[in-house]
């Protein structure tokens, strides 16, 4: 495995604990919210937009890693 098919499937991995950790996050939120904290709960929100909009800036670059380690190219 060259070094940037190995960096590409660790970021993979990563991405796929931060998009578990978000859901995990929205739960808890909206038990959260149902038992009276609108205010924790939109502020648990307000943080989980940071993973939404990193998320296609993510992908793309463990894609473009995908394709260069797929090409040989390190």
């Amino acid at each position: 495995m060259t070094d940037t098919k190995l960096i590409a499937s660790l970021f993979d991995c990563l991405n796929q604990n931060q998009l578990a950790l978000g859901a995990a996050d929205e739960e808890l939120s909206n038990w959260v919210e149902q038992h009276g904290s609108s205010d924790i709960a939109n502020n648990v929100r307000g943080a989980l937009e940071t993973l939404d909009e990193n998320l296609v800036f993510i992908r793309q670059g463990i894609a473009e890693l995908t394709v260069s380690g797929s090409l040989g190219k390190s």
